[in-house]
C-alpha cells in the first residue's frame, strides 16, 4: 500500500501537467468547464503512463518498492497485457462510483463509500491463493519482488 500512496503522489505531477495542457489547449476559463472532457483526457494520460511504465517493468514508485508488474511466466507485460491491466484495475474505483451516482449523496459519504469499496478489495487479494489483487488475476499479470542491484550480485 505505501507504493500505491506514493505513486499517488507522483500521479499528482502528472494530473497538474495534464490539466494545464488540456486547459490551455481547449481554453478553459472555469474549473467545472469541460469537466467530462478533461475526466476522459485525465483517463486516456493516465492509461498511457501506467501502460509505458508497466510494459518497461516498473514504475517510479515500483522501482523504489522494488516491485515488478510481469505476466503469470514471469515475463515483462506486453503493450497489450499492460493496457488490459490498466483497464481491470478500474475495478478498484468504478463500481462505487457508479453505485453513487443515482443518489444525491455529500463529499464525505462517496469518500466513505469509495474508501470502504477499496478496503474491502484490498482485504479480498488475502483470500487468492497467489495473494494477488483480482484485477492481476484476470489480467494475467502479478506484482513481484525485483532488486535490479541484487540481481548481478551472487547470493
Amino acid at each position: 500500500m505505501a507504493c500505491w500512496l506514493y505513486e499517488g503522489l507522483l500521479m499528482f505531477g502528472v494530473v497538474f501537467i495534464a490539466g494545464y495542457l488540456f486547459s490551455t489547449l481547449s481554453q478553459t476559463r472555469h474549473a467545472l468547464d469541460n469537466r467530462h472532457a478533461l475526466q476522459g483526457f485525465l483517463f486516456v494520460v493516465f492509461g498511457i503512463y501506467f501502460t509505458w511504465f508497466w510494459a518497461k517493468g516498473q514504475t517510479l514508485a515500483m522501482k523504489t518498492w522494488h516491485i515488478r508488474a510481469v505476466d503469470a511466466q514471469g515475463q515483462p507485460l506486453s503493450q497489450g497485457r499492460a493496457l488490459w491491466r490498466y483497464v481491470l484495475s478500474w475495478l478498484w474505483f468504478l463500481p462505487p462510483l457508479l453505485g453513487v451516482a443515482p443518489f444525491a449523496l455529500s463529499g464525505p459519504e462517496i469518500t466513505v463509500i469509495v474508501l470502504g469499496w477499496v478496503a474491502v478489495w484490498a482485504i479480498l487479494s488475502r483470500f487468492h491463493p497467489q495473494r494477488q489483487f483480482l484485477h492481476d488475476a484476470l489480467a494475467g499479470t502479478r506484482l513481484v519482488h525485483f532488486d535490479a542491484a541484487r540481481r548481478n550480485k551472487p547470493v
